[in-house]
Formats: C-alpha cells, structure tokens, sequence
C-alpha cells in the first residue's frame, strides 16, 4: 500500500513539474511574440537548462540577439556546438553572431570551416544550406551543395536545389549552366528541364534571366555546333519568347546538320507559329517543308498547314479582293485533286466552304464541301455534328433560316450534355431572336447563363440581357425588331444595310439602351470594312459616353488591339489595356489585358 501511495505521489508531481513548464514555455512565447526579449531570455535560460532542445536554444539565441547580447550568445553556441559536434549548422550560428558585431573576416572563417567540415556523409548538407538561406547567404548555399558534389564526386546531386538557389541569387547564367550541365550528363531530362525552365521564366521579374538563358546557350551553341540537345534548346527558348523567326532559323539549321531530327523541328515550329498567329514564319516554314518533295513525311502535313494559314490570313482581315480569292479558291482545289478528299483533308474542306461562304459568296459551294464531309464513311460523330453545326449557320447566312434551325436542333438532341450540344442550344435561340421570337430565345437563353462552357454562358448572357433590357423599356419591342433586322444583316456580311438598319434606331429616337450596342456594331462593320481609324473613333465614343453599359470592357479590349494590331499606335493600346484594368477589374478580358498591358510596358 505504502508503494501505491508514492507512486502516486511522484505521478502527481510529475504532471506539475510538465504544467509548470508548459505555463513558463508559454509564458516565454508571449515575452518573445511582444519584443519584450529581457523577460522572454530569463524564461528561456531556465528551460534550455531543463531540456537542450534545438526549439529552446534557438528562442534563446534570438532573445540574444535581439538584447544585443552578443557574448551571452557566442558562449550559448560554443557550448552548444561541444554537445554537438555534428551540427554544422551551429558554425553558422557563430558567423552570424559575428557578423552582428561587424567582425565580417571571423564571421566568414566560420561560414568557410562550415562547408569545409562537409564529409562524404551527406546528411547535414541540406540543414547547413537552409541555416545559409535563412540568413540570406545564397552564395553559401550555393558552395555547400557544389561541396557536397566534390565529396560524393556526383556533379548533378543537389541539381533542383541548386538552381533554386542561383535563381535566388538572380545569376542566371549560372543557373542556365546547370540546366545545360544536366542536360550533359542526361539528355533524356530535356523536357523536365524545359518545364523548370518555362516555370523560372514565367517568375522572373524582368529580363535579366530571359538574357542570362541567351547568353548561356549562344555559347554553348558555339562550342558545341553539332550538339544536337543545344540546339533543340535554343529553338524551345526562341519559342518561350515567341521569336518565332529565329526560331525558323535555327530549325532549318539543324535539319542541314541532322535530317533525321530537323525537319521534325521546322514541323513544330510551323504549328506554334501558326497557333500564335506568326502566319508570316508559319507559311515559310510550310514552304520549306514542301520543297522538299512529295516524297517526305511531312509534305501532307505542309500541304494543309499552308492553306490553314492563308485562311487565317483572310479571316484575320476581314477583306479579299476577287482576284485574290479567285487564286485561293484555285489552291485549295488542286489541293484536293492532290490529296483527296478524306478525314485527313477535313479541315481544309470546312475552311474552303467559310472562304466560299461568308467571303465568296457562294453558298451551294459551300454547302457542296460541307456534304462531302458528312457523305465520308467513317466520319465520328463528334466530327459530324461539327460540321453540322457548321453548316446550319452556312444556311442561316443564305437566309434559309428553318433549314438552320432543324441542324442545330439535330445537334443539340444529340450532345444534350456537353459544349457543343450548348453552342447549338444558344445559336438556335439567336435564330429565334433574328425571327422576332424574343421571349421564347430569352427562356432559352436564361437556361443557358449557367452552362459548364463558360464562352457559351457569357454569350448567353449578353443576348439575354439585351432582349430583357429592351422588353422592358419598349413594350411593342418596335426598336429591338429593328436592331434584330440588323444584326441579322451584319450576320450574313450585309454591311451597308446593317448600317442603314442601325441608322434608322438612332433617327427614330433621341435616346435608347440600344445606342451603345449600335455604336459596337457600327464599329464591327468599319473594322470588316477595314476602316480602322473610324471604327477606333466609334469605340472611343462607345467608352465615353456609356461607361458603365455591358459592352464598355468589350470596346476598350477591341480598341485596345485595334490599335496595337491595325493602327500602330501601341500607347494608346496601353492606355486602353490600363482603363480595362483599372476601371473594370471582374471583366473576363482582365488576364489578356493584363498580358498585352505588360508586354507593352516592357517594350
């Protein structure tokens, strides 16, 4: 029994002396947390005594530090460094001290003997290079872990710390040749490096490693011409920074030195071009691929990359005299006499039925390609429901409005659940809305505001906007049947009597919610026109005048590219991207406007 009773009493005083310590280290805490580090180091001295833990001497050292008591602390570290002999991180804490007390060639003797005490027991080396870092000291982070390499005679261990730290250090170029010097070793890391790479780009603040990563690979390119890993880097980073050009060149080089790899490059180089709108290098590279023969690979693939970039090229400026459609209308026939008709010349067939339809003017042509798609055997039904939908607004254009509106039911049946099934879905209630049928389109566009694709919704949502707002303002919806008139006509490419029909709203009223709408459209029908400098003073006017209308955010980000692209006028292009940024910060144009905002600022 007396045992039990002593048990219990030493339990008892256990769990107190725990409490009384959990109160003090608390206590410390506070001390600590509200700069009062007298008090906090008293409370720490009694637990560091108590219990050595590597928590308690930091907090004590801090509270050193911070009093400006710097004997007390190099005598806690000395003794701390006895008891752990180990522990290079301790010498670190010494330079630090030492530094405090402006002894800079003592305090870097210790940083030095630290990394000298590296063994080939590496388990320290990632603690003394964090104790580096925590201080600032990225150039001894730096030489910890190139120490490490000698020890282990590995010269790619430490690689992703390494370049972590030369990123921090901002020397790129040191940072560019351990990529490269991994690549050496590793050439089947190219595209894990690529994507750190990519990565490092996109975080950089300015220019300095987008220069370091050039200069790296010049000279890399120049000492090793035949290496085939430098080259295909130098033509990946030409692309990162969209010098498209340059990136042809260096593609067409490598394919003089190794034709097995180098046409694949100019292959790639063509489509990024082409995705990027570098139709000027997209259409050289093509060019250059075909020259060399029907025979090779990648002719097909040329073939119809050409005329995919042509019809960018028609698409992007909205006009084509005769004579140059009458030529491009040729190209793509003979195309087809020489590559076929097929699933591989599908997208050829869909483009030459737009070219024919909304800038020929040849409806039953178009429609003729079209039906040559959905005529192939083995058409998959994603495919087919594409072109259907295609040539239901085909049909629309030619004003065979029912024909259309039985396609994009069709479609929409068959793709309840998905973007297409909704982009059939929204274009049909349009139709509904260019028939006059304006509350049957807005319940469907209601229904249609929280689709998945979010293109779809914000479209829906406009339209359904502007039939709400004009069924409530006008009750006969006299002006919205004229502004539906209209927008039917601009559809079909009818622009003068687009015109005219918005024209005849702004005569019949003073004022109308419709105004800042007709002035988009007018400024739609200039740009087709390739009027540019009056569709830029319609937008301005639009901005002006209806700033806080729906479709303010749409005109600045048109005017905006307008004048970037059209008129050469990158300051107000900026000003533009800056407005849109400022004043309309939720508009879905705020990432590319912010995009085009910086590459602007950085010219």
């Amino acid at each position: 029994m007396r045992k039990l009773i002593l048990l219990i009493a030493w339990c008892l005083a256990f769990i107190g002396g725990a409490s009384a310590q959990q109160t003090n280290e608390q206590l410390a805490a506070y001390y600590f947390d509200h700069g009062e580090f007298a008090q906090a180091s008293q409370l720490y001295e009694s637990l560091y005594k108590q219990t050595t833990n590597k928590y308690y001497y930091q907090r004590l050292l801090a509270t050193y530090m911070e009093l400006g008591d710097y004997r007390s602390a190099l005598r806690l570290v000395e003794r701390r460094q006895k008891a752990n002999p180990k522990d290079l991180t301790l010498m670190v804490d010494e330079g630090t001290v030492l530094l405090r007390q402006k002894q800079e060639k003592k305090a870097l003797k210790a940083f030095d003997k630290a990394i000298e005490s590296i063994t080939t027991n590496l388990q320290p080396v990632p603690d003394l290079a964090q104790a580096f870092i925590g201080i600032g000291r990225h150039d001894y982070a730096a030489k910890t872990y190139l120490a490490a390499r000698v020890k282990s005679r590995n010269r790619t261990l430490y690689f992703n710390e390494l370049t972590g730290v030369y990123q921090l250090m901002g020397d790129y170029e040191a940072m560019t040749g351990e990529y490269f010097d991994l690549l050496d070793n590793s050439p089947g890391m190219m595209r894990s490096v690529q994507l750190s790479m990519q990565r490092a780009l996109k975080e950089a603040p300015d220019q300095r490693l987008a220069d370091g990563v050039r200069r790296a690979l010049v000279t890399r390119v120049q000492e090793h011409p035949d290496n085939k890993t430098y080259l295909e880097m130098m033509i990946w980073f030409s692309l990162q920074l969209e010098d498209f050009r340059f990136a042809l060149e260096q593609a067409e080089a490598v394919d003089a030195r190794f034709p097995d790899l180098g046409s694949d490059q100019v292959l790639r180089v063509a489509q990024i071009s082409q995705n990027n709108d570098a139709l000027d290098v997209a259409s050289d590279a093509y060019r250059y691929l075909q020259r060399k023969g029907t025979s090779h690979p990648h002719y097909f693939a040329a073939r119809v990359g050409e005329l995919e970039v042509e019809f960018a090229r028609v698409n992007n400026n909205y006009l084509l005299d005769d004579k140059s459609l009458a030529s491009l209308r040729q190209r793509y026939l003979a195309a087809f006499d020489e590559l076929g008709k097929n699933e591989q010349t599908i997208p050829l067939l869909r483009h030459f039925a737009a070219l024919m339809a909304y800038h020929g003017g040849d409806a039953q042509e178009a429609v003729n390609a079209l039906d040559d798609v959905l005529e192939m055997p083995r058409l998959k039904p994603l495919v087919r429901d594409e072109v259907k939908l295609e040539l239901a607004d085909l049909l629309l254009f030619a004003g065979q409005t029912w024909d259309a509106s039985l396609l994009y039911m069709q479609v929409e049946k068959s793709n309840k659940n998905d973007v297409l099934g909704a982009q059939a879905k929204y274009r049909n209630a349009k139709l509904s809305y260019y028939n006059h049928d304006f509350e049957w389109a807005n319940s469907q566009l209601k229904v249609l505001r929280s689709s998945t694709s979010k293109l779809v919704a914000n479209d829906a949502m406009e339209l359904s906007l502007l039939i709400s707002d004009n069924m409530e303002d006008d009750s006969t919806y006299g002006m919205l049947e004229l502004f539906a008139d209209a927008d039917l006509l601009l559809y079909r490419n009818l622009l003068d009597s687009a015109w005219a029909g918005y024209d005849a709203i702004q005569r019949a009223v003073l004022s109308h919610p419709l105004f800042d709408e007709i002035l988009m459209r007018k400024a739609q029908i200039r740009m087709k026109q390739a009027r540019y400098t009056e569709a830029d003073s319609l937008l301005e006017r639009l901005v002006s005048f209806y700033p806080y209308d729906i479709t303010a955010d749409d005109a600045l980000m048109l005017r905006a590219e307008l004048n970037e692209e059209k008129l050469s006028n990158p300051e107000v292009a900026r000003q533009c991207y800056e407005k849109l940024l400022l004043d309309y910060p939720t508009s879905l144009y705020t990432d590319r406007a912010r995009k085009r905002y910086n590459a602007l600022k950085s010219r």
